[in-house]
């Protein structure tokens, strides 16, 4: 289950639900009954560094992969 920010259009009244991630219920405002929509925001997550992509699992060689059509040293020349 997770939990969702929703806020009432009429009233302004913010409030949360807790529902599976599936379901997209139909939210109602718990102090005067009208319909209510969910509050978008931010993520908490905070990626810092120089990026993950440079620096995981990756080859020293410029040339990541080998396939058999190319010479191992520039993909330009690869034939597939």
């Amino acid at each position: 289950m997770a939990r969702y920010d929703y806020c009432c259009t009429s009233c302004g009244t913010t409030f949360e639900v807790e529902h599976p991630m599936s379901a997209h219920p139909h939210v109602t405002c718990p102090s005067c009954g009208k319909p209510a929509s969910r509050v978008f925001s931010a993520s908490g997550i905070t990626f810092k560094g120089s990026g993950f992509y440079n620096t995981d699992q990756r080859s020293s060689s410029k040339h990541a992969h080998s396939c058999s059509g190319c010479s191992g040293s520039s993909c330009a020349t690869c034939a597939k």
